[in-house]
């Protein structure tokens, strides 16, 4: 965090964090980095205690005890263990992790995004308003996909952004929100969507140090009209084509509450012999982006790398594997912002994409009172990356 003067910026608190049980690791992770960041910054400036800015700055660690038991009825409560007065308090929560259980009426059950988000809440009301903020880390945004009416129906993901603010939550901070206009539900409160582009772009090009970066060697491809706009900036920063899916479906007819889709075409140029990075936001059945990956071979795409922010896959892995095992993909890149199983951790295609070094400097950096433009906008890191790629192939 070499951007941040230390002897500048004043804190606006002591920092505490509070990692929920659906994202202990990531918490963990988010907690060293910070205590070996801090640690540093006053070994270089050659200060032994931290009474220069608050007591409490250079802690051993920042994360503060809760529990939250159920009655055997299912209902539940959350306990804070530690003192929290005072503090600018950073709640972590990934309200998509299904491998979290309870028990109710002596069955075992798994926790649902609702189940995930009431503990949310419940920790919040623990809090009890002693905290002097509470900024909130949802990183894959609850009821994200559900933001927009298009019929009699509801708009969960702003009620949920107003149920937190009307809490006390001062800022909600997430990464590649499915839309980010949702945050027009709370207009006075603040609202951050980070992005994961700069990371993703990183992993690809350290794991592929033989690929080029030219038109005609690779192209950025979105699965779907909705996706347009995240294949544009990177084919931008990239300075290659980009192509995208589109689907037609049938208005006339719904299943499962979905329209069928009646063709897929492809808008873009010849793919044969490229290199893809095929992207999205999410993987949740992973039936969209296998397809458009079948689609990609089938015209003749060399290389098939699949990026993803959230990989949910809903449905398993088996759909997945077999998708593999035929050739229609060579990887697929996606963040541990959520829950990762550990079955996928050890696939041959798969690449995990750490983002705690991403979530510490975020905390330390807004722990600080100090402006996060710095990290919203990746751009700039991003071509450095891409210079540096050009000047080792020698296009430059």
């Amino acid at each position: 965090m070499s951007n941040i003067n230390y002897h500048d910026s004043l804190l606006v608190a002591p920092l505490r964090i509070i990692a929920l049980n659906n994202c202990k690791e990531l918490g963990e992770k988010v907690n060293q980095l910070i205590i070996e960041r801090r640690h540093k910054a006053l070994s270089e400036a050659g200060i032994r205690n931290s009474s220069f800015k608050m007591q409490e700055y250079d802690r051993d660690d920042y994360l503060v005890s809760y529990d939250c038991p159920r009655f055997g009825t299912g209902e539940g409560r959350a306990v804070i263990n530690q003192s929290i007065r005072g503090t600018d308090l950073f709640i972590i929560a990934d309200t998509v992790n299904y491998s979290e259980l309870f028990k109710m009426h002596g069955s075992i059950s798994q926790m649902s995004p609702d189940d995930h988000f009431m503990d949310l809440k419940r920790v919040i009301m623990a809090c009890g308003g002693s905290p002097r903020r509470i900024t909130v880390i949802m990183p894959y945004l609850y009821e994200g996909r559900q933001n927009v009416r298009m019929a009699n129906e509801s708009l969960d993901c702003a009620q949920a952004l107003q149920e937190l603010t009307e809490m006390g939550v001062e800022t909600i901070i997430t990464f590649d929100a499915h839309d980010s206009r949702v945050q027009n539900a709370i207009p006075i409160h603040g609202f951050d969507n980070f992005y994961t582009s700069y990371q993703f772009i990183r992993e690809i090009f350290d794991r592929n140090p033989d690929m080029p970066v030219d038109d005609e060697h690779l192209m950025i491809v979105s699965p779907d009209e909705g996706g347009m706009g995240r294949a544009v900036y990177y084919a931008s920063l990239l300075g290659v084509n980009m192509g995208t899916f589109y689907r037609r479906k049938d208005y006339s007819i719904t299943v499962n509450g979905d329209h069928p889709i009646v063709s897929v075409e492809f808008l873009g140029n010849d793919l044969a012999g490229k290199n893809i990075i095929l992207l999205d936001d999410m993987i949740a059945s992973g039936q969209t982006i296998m397809d458009a990956a079948a689609e990609l071979k089938k015209r003749g795409a060399s290389k098939v790398i699949i990026c993803a922010t959230f990989g949910l896959f809903s449905n398993g892995l088996d759909e997945i594997d077999a998708a593999y095992e035929k050739g229609l993909f060579d990887n697929i890149y996606t963040t541990n912002l959520v829950h990762v199983p550990n079955e996928l951790l050890h696939k041959q295609y798969y690449v995990n994409v750490d983002m705690s070094a991403y979530i510490s400097l975020i905390i330390d950096t807004l722990n600080h009172d100090t402006s996060v433009n710095n990290i919203l906008d990746a751009t700039s890191r991003i071509q450095e990356l891409v210079e540096t790629r050009l000047k080792e192939q020698g296009s430059i």
